[in-house]
């Protein structure tokens, strides 16, 4: 077993190995963690936080041995690497980036309907070579990419701020992501999946961003965006919504809308408002779409000794709801929580980058999904875990080699005694209050 304490005295540590007990009683007791391999749900695709432009431009700063060794730890799986294998990219500016851009900028009043100025440029400096290097490092790492906005001159508001996407525009912004998934080609990176939109029901007023209402995203995806990728990029998924758990009524429609639905692959989900539970209600009225949980930042609204369960926690129930990956969203951030302009001045990454010194923090962030990537690779199947005692939080996962790994996250006061058992043998572990556990067995 691997363990992290709230106090950050063990920090996946590995502890004494833990001896089976046979189990005199089939009971099954409420508190009692009861594992069946043979009942499997979802298969895993991975785990990893957002390249962002601030991230890239952090990691890609440092002397080039500290950048390797980094990268290696964060996206390899030798030495105790964490082997994030999902990564996710702006496709333009967010508010961690240090201008906002699109790729495709216009002046005030300008149009540019066949995308004869679309270029990815800004990504050259910063984001592909930190991008190409993790994938040197990990082939099989997943791409998936969303744009905070489209170019202004496409939008009622023809700014990257705020707005909507003009109907008109439909054909243009299609064409717009199959230019990006082209270039992006081009440099040996093939996109995974897309989300059309981040946030489709939020306008910031700082940085990038643009509604699409569901009716809208249903017509560009059905009319626009769905065909054109069958015909050039048949395998890159497209995901909608991109956005918080609290209304599902929003993908939903969305998935209502059979020729939109065709093109659809899955939904993607963030954690700011609602509960998980909403991905089971939209799984449930759709179980032939994934699950994909896209961005959850932690920050300083959450006190320090909550930090590592809440975020643990987050990442064990979104598994349990059906989640295919997970991403929590800077992979590096200074020491300022930045750079930004504009949006969130007190995010976390999951390192800490000092830009004076380039000295590495591993964050709370870093340790809960650790706990995962570490030990469930792509292609591992959740199987069924019963829910544990109360004050915690837990998932189990069957690997292709054919391990087990169960992690257990208690949110409680006090201490818990996690109870595992798989048929008639089983184990107990008193697990501190605020620590997270991962334990793995064949």
């Amino acid at each position: 077993m691997w363990l992290t304490t709230a106090d950050g005295s063990k920090a996946l540590s590995r502890q004494t190995d833990i001896t089976f007990s046979q189990a005199r009683s089939k009971k099954r007791t409420p508190a009692a963690v009861v594992i069946d391999p043979g009942k499997h749900y979802q298969e895993i695709v991975g785990f990893g936080a957002a390249l962002t432009d601030a991230s890239a431009i952090l990691i890609h700063n440092l002397p080039a041995s500290q950048r390797d060794a980094l990268l290696k730890e964060l996206f390899g799986r030798e030495n105790g690497g964490l082997g994030f294998s999902f990564t996710r990219l702006t496709i333009g500016a967010s508010d961690f980036s240090t201008r906002h851009y699109s790729f495709d900028d216009q002046p005030k009043g300008a149009k540019d309907p066949t995308l004869k100025d679309f270029s990815i440029e800004p990504n050259r400096a910063e984001v592909l070579p930190v991008l190409k290097q993790a994938l040197a490092i990990n082939p099989d790492l997943k791409v998936m990419a969303s744009p905070w906005s489209a170019p202004g001159w496409m939008k009622s508001s023809d700014s990257l701020i705020q707005g909507s996407l003009l109907s008109e525009a439909y054909p243009a912004f299609a064409d717009y992501f199959r230019r990006y998934i082209d270039a992006y080609s081009a440099e040996g990176v093939a996109i995974y999946a897309l989300t059309i939109q981040n946030e489709p029901h939020f306008e910031p007023t700082d940085y990038p961003g643009m509604r699409v209402n569901p009716q809208s995203r249903a017509t560009f995806i059905g009319a626009h965006l769905g065909p054109l990728l069958a015909r050039t990029h048949p395998d890159v998924r497209i995901l909608d919504w991109d956005h918080n758990w609290d209304e599902p009524q929003s993908p939903l429609t969305v998935l209502a809308d059979p020729t939109a639905a065709r093109f659809v692959a899955g939904v993607a989900w963030h954690c700011y408002n609602g509960n998980t539970p909403a991905q089971g209600v939209v799984h449930d009225a759709h179980p032939d779409k994934e699950t994909w949980f896209t961005e959850c930042s932690g920050g300083d609204w959450v006190d320090a000794k909550d930090a590592l369960v809440t975020s643990a926690g987050t990442l064990v129930e979104t598994m349990r709801y059906w989640s295919k990956g997970a991403l929590l969203w800077n992979l590096a951030l200074d020491e300022k929580h930045g750079p930004h302009l504009g949006g969130c001045d007190n995010c976390r990454g999951v390192v800490t980058i000092d830009s004076a010194t380039g000295a590495v923090t591993r964050t709370v962030d870093y340790y809960a999904l650790g706990h995962l990537s570490r030990f469930v690779p792509p292609g591992a199947v959740r199987i069924e875990a019963g829910p544990g005692p109360k004050d915690t939080n837990t998932v189990a996962f069957r690997n292709k080699d054919g391990s087990i790994v169960v992690l257990a996250v208690n949110r409680g006061k006090g201490a818990r005694t996690v109870s595992i058992r798989e048929g008639r043998r089983g184990f107990s572990y008193d697990l501190p209050p605020g620590g997270v556990a991962t334990f793995v067995w064949h």
